[in-house]
């Protein structure tokens, strides 16, 4: 009793970028759970590349924006949250802008405790420079605590200097209640809605960003390879948006590959409904730091074809069981493995079942669960209350 009225006492802060759907079903699970006062920084509603709706009615836990400053006549978002007389006891914040370098320092002179939340990052997305290099080292090698989502992610925060004990694992997580109700909901209507999009055959499924570091060119020439090879009629769904996507359609067109479905941004709550449309997923990535779309696939019972350049993917895709993972920048591999399931419908019904089971624990609970335990630890040991 005496711990958890210390606990309500301390105030634990969450500073992301902007408010992510996923983050979001997290956040509010929290606080549902948490015995600690929990506030959520985010720098901006939303950016150029990310079409999500936010609604801010939907949230349950406190929050706030970071303001935007003008110096010497140039504008730009500063942490003033950070100067307030009350402090909180630990922020958890990204790391990769100056916004939350400028923040990271005003903590340490406050001595405020800092988190960060860190990702693989692959040499492909990244380009590094020596001094971005020195500057991680030396954040890194100072920080309190890590939070990650698994082996991955703690060795790439281990090999900038953070000791094994600093690092606690939560689960990435998507909202398997929800996904799940809606497979089950569309079983009697899925081929009306495949006849909708257009749809023939075994259909493969790609979501995210129409972006060259997805590699979905690697894709289309895979699948233009499968359509040559497979006796079966075959499609592919295409869910989302970018900059690249007439670039995309133009090359459909000028190589005649035919059957490819472009089917826009979706939402959130549609997401579930095309995942269910198609028959296995694809994500030919050139370097994801994780590749949550991975996991939402699984929970609508999908079978996976993957590049191994995400991050944590070999804990989700076991190699042959609940599908195939290949070498990045290879489309002769993403065939080979496409193939597979166009000749055998049957094994997308069986690894989808194993995909299934392998993220029934990933839901938003379970990540406030590791957040909460992991936070409360690191609070324990450096506070010294039991």
């Amino acid at each position: 009793m005496k711990e958890t009225a210390c606990m309500s006492n301390i105030k634990v802060v969450y500073w992301n970028n902007i408010p992510s759907p996923y983050m979001v079903d997290r956040f509010n699970a929290l606080v549902t759970i948490t015995r600690f006062e929990f506030e959520v920084w985010f720098n901006q509603k939303s950016d150029a590349e990310r079409s999500w709706k936010v609604d801010e009615k939907e949230w349950k836990f406190k929050y706030r924006y970071v303001p935007s400053v003008s110096l010497f006549g140039y504008r730009f978002r500063f942490p003033l949250m950070l100067l307030e007389r009350q402090k909180p006891a630990v922020i958890v914040m990204l790391h990769a802008e100056p916004v939350f370098i400028a923040g990271w320092l005003i903590a340490r002179i406050r001595r405020i405790r800092t988190g960060f939340r860190v990702l693989l990052t692959h040499d492909r997305w990244v380009k590094r420079h020596w001094l971005k290099e020195y500057i991680k080292r030396y954040m890194f090698s100072r920080i309190d605590l890590i939070e990650t989502h698994g082996k991955d992610g703690k060795s790439y925060a281990m090999r900038y200097g953070v000791p094994n004990k600093k690092v606690f694992i939560t689960t990435h997580t998507v909202n398997l209640e929800y996904y799940n109700s809606i497979s089950r909901k569309t079983s009697s209507t899925r081929e009306s809605f495949r006849s909708d999009l257009g749809l023939l055959g075994i259909a493969y499924i790609y979501v995210g960003r129409l972006w060259w570091g997805k590699g979905v060119t690697y894709l289309l020439d895979a699948f233009h390879e499968v359509q040559k090879k497979s006796i079966l009629p075959v499609s592919l769904l295409l869910v989302g948006d970018g900059k690249e996507e007439s670039i995309l359609r133009q090359k459909c067109k000028a190589y005649g590959i035919e059957n490819v479905v472009f089917a826009g941004f979706q939402q959130k709550e549609m997401i579930p409904y095309y995942y269910a449309a198609a028959d296995v997923f694809v994500f030919p990535t050139l370097g994801d730091p994780y590749g949550l779309v991975v996991d939402e696939a699984m929970a609508c019972s999908l079978p996976i074809v993957s590049t191994t350049a995400a991050g944590e993917i070999r804990d989700r895709v076991d190699d042959g069981v609940n599908g195939f993972l290949v070498p990045p920048e290879n489309s002769m591999a993403l065939a080979k493995s496409m193939l597979s399931f166009a000749s055998c419908p049957e094994l997308c019904r069986r690894f989808g079942l194993v995909s299934r089971r392998k993220v029934e624990s990933h839901s938003p609970e379970q990540w406030a669960m590791d957040f909460e335990k992991g936070i409360t630890n690191f609070i324990s040991a450096s506070t010294g209350m039991k």
